[in-house]
């Protein structure tokens, strides 16, 4: 019996899972304690419930039926021209700024998020495959993140756009256009998180959990997958949220050149790129209502990532 008991196997403990170790007491106790970051997730809840209800506003400036010409250019309400129903105004096609702002939002939001949703995606497999293969493999991922570090994000999505643009003659719908937006920002934000689950995935590669799983014979994509690739993604989080603001800025900048959203669609770059001609004419508030969305909304993400990469970071703790 003393000799069984001695020789039963023993386990290395597995370290706290995902959600554990992201949303343990220690954050949550920073959240409540940090009255910014407080502000700033309601700040963002109220942009995306804003978008979720774009379709309860006044009008739908998607549809050409409910727009005309002898509403253009209306100023706010508050002003001594004002209209209502228009609250902020109409810009050149008649169209209310409140309703194009909610619109617009609601397409800037989904672009944003799925574009986001894509490079994390992207580099989370790359730099997973990069940590635990190594070797040539990881050399050769690392080189192409290096090289693609050397050009702008803006100058990689304009030139997807671009090749896009030349393959399909210039005729797209709009769920393509959307499509282009989303790869445009997918293949402009992956490296970031490349790098970080690879240094991340090199020290967990290493730990008995690891070593135990291979042991008993996991192959190694079940072995990444569901034992290193839980433990190494808390980072990912803080880098999501800050890139979310960032992808939302490059859809705005897209727009605003002239390569994403129509002027039938418009998405809040596309916004302020129609006010941008009317802006010293007068017609400030086509320009100014959608461009100050914007500020506010990549604001708010920005300090909710900004606590966020704090909270996760164990030696500020």
């Amino acid at each position: 019996m003393a000799a069984s008991a001695t020789s039963a196997p023993v386990t290395a403990a597995k370290p706290p899972g995902l959600f554990a170790r992201i949303f343990d007491g220690d954050v949550w106790a920073s959240f409540r304690r940090s009255k910014l970051a407080m502000v700033a997730a309601i700040a963002t809840l109220i942009f995306f419930l804003a978008a979720l209800l774009a379709n309860l506003g006044p009008q739908d400036p998607f549809d050409p039926a409910q727009l005309e010409l002898i509403n253009s250019r209306i100023p706010p309400l508050w002003t001594a021209d004002g209209q209502p129903p228009f609250l902020l105004g109409t810009d050149d096609q008649g169209r209310d700024i409140l309703s194009a702002i909610l619109h617009g939002l609601r397409i800037s939001l989904i672009v944003g998020a799925l574009g986001v949703l894509l490079s994390a995606t992207i580099g989370i497999a790359l730099g997973l495959v990069a940590g635990y293969v190594g070797g040539a493999v990881d050399a050769l991922i690392m080189r192409v993140a290096d090289v693609q570090l050397t050009f702008p994000a803006i100058l990689i999505a304009l030139l997807v756009d671009g090749v896009a643009k030349a393959v399909s003659g210039g005729q797209m719908s709009t769920p393509a256009i959307l499509g282009v937006l989303v790869l445009s920002i997918g293949l402009s934000f992956w490296v970031q998180y490349a790098r970080t689950v690879r240094s991340s995935v090199m020290v967990e590669k290493n730990r008995d959990y690891v070593q135990a799983a291979r042991l008993i014979g996991l192959s190694s994509p079940v072995i990444m997958v569901r034992h290193v690739l839980p433990n190494t993604i808390g980072p990912v989080f803080a880098i999501a949220t800050i890139n979310f603001a960032l992808a939302i800025i490059t859809e705005a900048t897209l727009s605003f050149l002239g390569s994403g959203m129509p002027d039938t669609q418009p998405s809040l770059g596309t916004l302020i790129r129609i006010g941008n001609r009317y802006l010293f004419s007068g017609e400030w508030w086509i320009a100014a209502f959608p461009g100050l969305t914007l500020a506010l909304l990549v604001l708010a993400v920005n300090l909710l990532g900004d606590w966020l990469r704090d909270a996760l970071n164990p030696k500020l703790r």
